[in-house]
């Protein structure tokens, strides 16, 4: 496809990316924050950003680097976060199908925004836009503003007025958040409650340390 053909589907795909830039650059600043109050080198946020692109896991990832080496348990925590990642990918396969050899890196890079954006604008795009074009810049712009949002606060974090001891707790608190959102979104509360209910049955059963 000729570049002048691209233009219109890059600033269309820009568009549509806009409602998610403030979020991921500034949930990105709290991940660059946290990896450095963890005591890593300003590079540490910047790579990790750019090669995992999962928020929930890259929050994740950082506690894996301080801990005792356990891939395996690595792997089943990662896996268990990002599931629904998978449902989405999948979802998507008929979509990606028609991108050639860029669904290899539109299904690795799939995240909650990306499949919103897409599935909700995809059937409506006027003719001009090439569709497997449009998925691969919504793709790119998301990671893009997230490893920018990292970066500024792995930068920012050395110029901080304050101590960033006890910040840790932001893990927690992106959690709780996330939980909090899904709970005001939904018209009924049983899946939550389940949630909770089956969350402090095994936390009873398996003890704090080897929970999940």
């Amino acid at each position: 496809m000729q570049m002048h053909a691209l233009k219109p589907t890059f600033k269309t795909a820009f568009i549509h990316s806009l409602p998610i830039l403030s979020g991921f650059v500034i949930l990105g600043n709290a991940y660059g924050i946290y990896m450095r109050s963890l005591g890593f080198d300003i590079y540490y946020p910047m790579i990790l950003s750019l090669i995992i692109f999962a928020g929930s896991v890259e929050f994740i990832a950082a506690s894996f680097l301080i801990g005792a080496f356990n891939p395996l348990y690595a792997f089943f925590i990662t896996l268990m976060v990002s599931a629904r990642q998978i449902f989405y990918a999948i979802s998507m396969l008929e979509k990606y199908h028609q991108a050639g050899k860029k669904k290899f890196y539109l299904i690795s890079a799939t995240v909650d925004e990306s499949f919103a954006l897409i599935h909700a604008h995809y059937d409506s795009l006027d003719k001009h836009i090439d569709k497997p074009w449009y998925m691969l810049f919504i793709t790119v712009l998301l990671h893009l503003y997230w490893v920018i949002g990292a970066s500024l606060g792995a930068v920012l974090a050395d110029f901080l007025p304050f101590s960033l001891k006890g910040s840790e707790f932001a893990m927690t608190a992106l959690f709780l958040v996330i939980f909090l959102e899904q709970w005001l979104k939904e018209p009924t509360h049983e899946s939550s409650l389940i949630g909770i209910f089956v969350t402090a049955i095994c936390l009873i059963i398996f003890g704090a340390k080897i929970f999940l």
